[in-house]
């Protein structure tokens, strides 16, 4: 028996280990077909535009409308990853996600395109918190960044990977099309992390919840520590971003500068492309800098918060640079260094949060969030479509948002503060234990 056991546990820890990669995988993938579906409806503009008889305000009120609930759904939904398990909760998801993309597959009206996004958007709501919140149960605290980031990579990878293949079916057949290839992937993921997505066992979570500092405390003493108030702005003014990504920008490209549909669903890649480089390397280096004894105030509130203010400061610069291979650049880093930031706003809030609370509020940092979503859309169509001249409105609206995140996320860094906010939860326990 003494001969057999020291070989057992290193089998079971690397059956583990294989496992918590698997499990990130399929996350990955999961949050591919996420912001897959947020951009066929950018790649279909023109299409659905004609198609539909919509005017650019109409569109805006589209894209928008998918915000409408998810606020609600990251709220309710994220509540109730505390009663059911993870792995039925994203399948469930998952199949709600395909069951609205099957009425596009046909003729459809305004309003059911709309009704569509408003469902679709309450079960995305709490699609990415629960994402991270399945992926930070695998892993200890020092080293959450890197699959965070792979997430991440997964939500950015998904125009880029389905990019190609979307834009040839619109092109060859039509946007109805395109939505019916999204709900055969979506069936086939749901099968798969039904049969794969095995919830995380009970002893992971508390080996875990011992190994990070993370104290059990009351809701509202989370609610109101810098570090949650930060990373919310944070994400707020960084989403401010990711909307017009997923919502504008293709539309941006060709009707705004000129691009043909197939050139546009070239470049709009390469945001995504860099983005989803972007979110492995910062998770990669919020590591190495905890790990060489950096601060997490550094090493996850500096660090993103730099992120995300560089990409205001680029999507101003994009507005005031003439057409070309620099625009490009700055059209590159406005629309991917704030996707970046989102793996370290999750893991810097998951050093504070006890697993049993993870869940729901990561959906609330979601729901405040997409708060922006709502907003940004409806102010580039405003400009956009109350310019006299097309380019001169898109000029002015994206102005107005890069100097809004770049200023908003300099205040929201300096909030932030994991350690000191967890030696505040620790005297609180210690205070109530007297």
């Amino acid at each position: 028996m003494t001969q057999t056991m020291p070989k057992a546990a290193p089998a079971a820890a690397s059956a583990t280990k294989t496992g918590a990669w698997s499990v990130t995988v399929l996350l990955a993938l999961f949050m591919l077909l996420n912001y897959a579906d947020k951009a066929v409806l950018g790649f279909s503009a023109q299409d659905i535009l004609k198609d539909l008889g919509i005017t650019a305000q109409q569109f805006g009120v589209v894209q928008s409308a998918f915000f409408w609930l998810f606020f609600a759904g990251a709220i309710l939904l994220g509540a109730l990853s505390t009663k059911i398990g993870l792995r039925w909760i994203l399948a469930i998801l998952m199949i709600i996600w395909v069951a609205t993309m099957v009425p596009l597959v046909g003729t459809v009206s305004f309003t059911v395109l709309m009704l569509c996004r408003l469902t679709l958007g309450f079960a995305e709501g709490p699609a990415y918190a629960l994402a991270n919140h399945a992926v930070h149960s695998r892993f200890p605290a020092e080293k959450r960044a890197l699959p965070a980031g792979i997430v991440s990579a997964g939500a950015s990878l998904g125009p880029v990977v389905m990019a190609p293949i979307l834009t040839w079916v619109i092109v060859r057949w039509s946007w109805h099309a395109a939505f019916g290839v999204l709900a055969v992937a979506g069936t086939i993921w749901a099968i798969l992390w039904l049969v794969f997505g095995k919830d995380a066992p009970a002893e992971s979570a508390a080996s875990q919840a011992a190994e990070s500092d993370a104290i059990d405390v009351p809701y509202p003493a989370l609610i109101k520590s810098g570090t949650l108030i930060g990373v919310a702005l944070l994400m707020f003014f960084g989403y401010w971003s990711t909307t017009l990504k997923v919502a504008w920008l293709p539309l941006y490209l060709s009707d705004g500068l000129g691009y043909s549909t197939l050139t546009t669903g070239r470049l709009v890649m390469i945001p995504y492309a860099v983005a989803a480089i972007g979110s492995i390397s910062a998770g990669a280096l919020s590591n190495r800098l905890l790990a060489k004894g950096v601060s997490r105030r550094v090493a996850r509130g500096y660090l993103m918060g730099a992120l995300v203010a560089s990409s205001g400061v680029a999507m101003y610069g994009f507005t005031v640079v003439g057409p070309g291979v620099l625009q490009m650049v700055l059209i590159t880093l406005a629309f991917s260094l704030n996707t970046a930031s989102y793996a370290i706003a999750f893991t810097a809030v998951a050093d504070v949060l006890h697993p049993r609370k993870r869940g729901a509020v990561m959906g609330g940092l979601v729901a405040v969030s997409s708060i922006a979503g709502v907003i940004s859309p409806l102010v580039l169509g405003y400009f956009v479509g109350n310019a006299a001249d097309k380019t001169a409105g898109y000029s002015q609206g994206f102005a107005l948002v890069g100097v809004l995140i770049a200023v908003g996320s300099v205040f929201a860094t300096f909030v932030i503060n994991p350690d000191r906010d967890l030696a505040k939860f620790r005297a609180r326990v210690q205070e109530s234990a007297r």
